[in-house]
Parts: C-alpha cells; structure tokens; sequence
C-alpha cells in the first residue's frame, strides 16, 4: 500500500508541474500553493470515496474457512453497514457455526434495512426464534411474519412459521386456519404430515378436523443411509437402553435445520435408513427440493435429538441428489 501510494503522489507531482510551469517564473507563490492544495484535495477525496483497503493483501485473499468469511464480511459491512444482503449473508454464516446469537442480530440488521424482502423477515423472525432458550416466536418475530405475508402472501416459510407462533401462544384455531392454504400449495407427501398439525390444532381449539381427503400415494425413498458404530469404539462404549441415533440431512451450506430427520434405537445398529419426504421435520422445506446435502448420524445417549455433550457423530458426508447407493455413514469413525 505504501508504494501505490508514493507511486500516486509522484504521479501527481509530474502532472502538477507540467500544468503549472507557466506560472513557476512569475507566481512561484501561488503555483505551490495551488499544487499543495491539488495533492491535499486529491488525498482526502480517495479517503472519503475510495477504497484504500482493497489494497490490503488480507483484503483481497480469499477467505479459507468460514472463520475468515465472517471476518471479511464484517470488514465490509463496517464500511458500508447498508447492505441487506450483507447482513443476510453474515446472519447465515453464524447459523452454520451454530451461532444463534450472532446470528440473529445480523438477520434483524438485513430485516431493518429490507422491510418488504420476504425472505429475510422470514430468516429474521426464524433466527430470533432460535436464538431463545425455548424456540419460541416472540411479539419481533411475530411482526416479521406478518409483514412477511403482506409482502408475499405466497410464501410457505412465512405461513408455516406464523402458524407455529400462534399455536405456542395458545392461539389453536388461528394456527389452523393460517396452515390450511399451505394444503394447495404442497404436495401429497408433505399434505398428510400438514393434516395432522391442522387437526390437532383444531382439536385443542373444540374444533372437528378437516374433511377426509384420498390418502397420497406410498413414498419413495429419495436417499438410503447405511449407519454403523466404529467396531473399535463398540468394544469399549456400553449404550444405555435409551440411546438414540438420529439421521439427519441438511441442505449443504444453507440452514441448520434438517430437510430429513428420522430416530432409531442404537440396539437396531447397523441399520439402513431410507430417507424420504416424509421424514422432514418441516412441510415447506422438504428433502426432494435440495440438490446437495451433507448427511450426519449422531448416536446420543441421553435419546434428545438437540445435541448434547458427550454426544457421537459420524463425519458428515456431502451429497449430491439423486444418489444411486446407499451412503455409508460410520459413528466414532477417527
């Protein structure tokens, strides 16, 4: 940066004289004068409007782990604090480190700067949510949805989650009356999971379920996950009666939470999982919507699906939909 700037400086100092040698001979006052002035205005206005970091070669090296993205976004967001999409993509980088309260402020950043963006007051108002001890959807939160739906009164996230909000708050039959457009918008698989939301909302409201509909057609698997335990750590580990192993798939390099989820005992190990719609913990994000997903399998000994000091998991894998195996997940595996 030092040699740029000497470099520009002796640049100037060449125009300057060439531009200002007529008056040398007769107002050598006024012709430094005009030149101090040149090179001071010159400096303060690359200060001020341009980009003097770029030249930092930590600046403009690639991050290598996400650890150095986070520290670059923040440089950037420092200088300039009102981009949306800025704070949008700091927010989701937190939530990859597990970082929900960070997390969570970066998304209320994007949220204020972008009010009519679905998407981010969605991210918003899901990020403060995990953010709290009990994942609850506060009053913030709560007016991110709505705006969210104003908006775009299409966007599934956004109806879902402001379904799950009313019915923590005991609001049953506005839950469900907020869930039941979300049944013309998804498909078969995912309806029959939603059904069953819908009706136990409304049976806590005094209300009778839903009209029977033709029950969907039988799930095909989407992925197969054969689950093992490191036979060196089978040796000397005794699991409780309770232990779980939970499978989990996660759209690669988007949020925590999982597109497929299912739990077995840890006395099925070795066991075979078959992955389908069916097994998403949500209707709106589904595991047949991601191209790439990174697969887990975590053995948990106190049977929470939340992990859990003390807690086994396999290395996770990375995959691309379809795959035409079974991919092998191994617990403990060094």
């Amino acid at each position: 940066m030092a040699a740029f700037l000497a470099f520009a400086a002796l640049l100037c100092l060449i125009v300057l004289a060439a531009l200002l040698r007529p008056l040398w001979r007769d107002a050598r006052g006024v012709a430094l004068g005009i030149g101090a002035v040149t090179l001071l205005s010159a400096g303060l206005l690359y200060q001020l409007l341009g980009t003097p970091q770029a030249l930092d070669p930590a600046v403009r090296q690639a991050p290598r782990t996400l650890e150095e993205a986070v520290v670059q976004l923040k440089a950037a967001l420092a200088r300039d604090p009102q981009q949306a999409e800025g704070w949008m993509l700091l927010g989701q980088a937190y939530q990859r480190m597990d970082d929900a309260t960070n997390a969570r402020d970066a998304f209320a950043k994007a949220a204020a700067l972008a009010p009519a963006n679905a998407d981010i007051l969605v991210e918003a108002a899901q990020s403060r949510a995990l953010a709290d001890a009990n994942h609850v959807f506060d009053a913030q939160a709560l007016a991110w949805l709505d705006a969210a739906l104003k908006a775009n009164p299409g966007h599934q996230r956004a109806r879902w989650f402001l379904g799950v909000a009313q019915r923590q708050s005991g609001r049953n039959a506005e839950a469900a009356a907020t869930w039941e457009p979300l049944l013309a918008q998804i498909d078969a698989a995912t309806t029959a999971s939603l059904r069953k939301e819908i009706d136990a909302a409304r049976a806590q409201a005094g209300l009778p379920p839903l009209p029977q509909a033709a029950q969907p057609a039988a799930q095909t698997a989407l992925l197969s996950v054969k689950v093992t335990l490191n036979p060196a750590l089978a040796a000397r580990v005794r699991l409780r009666p309770d232990a779980t192993v939970f499978v989990i798939a996660r759209q690669a390099g988007g949020p925590p939470m999982p597109v497929a989820a299912q739990k077995h005992a840890a006395s099925e190990l070795p066991f075979t999982a078959e992955l389908g719609d069916a097994d998403s913990p949500m209707p709106t994000l589904k595991l047949s919507q991601a191209r790439e997903v990174e697969l887990v399998a975590r053995l948990s000994a106190s049977g929470e699906a939340n992990r859990q000091d003390g807690d086994l998991e396999s290395k996770p894998v990375r995959v691309t939909l379809p795959v035409g195996k079974p991919v092998e997940l191994v617990i403990g595996a060094e």
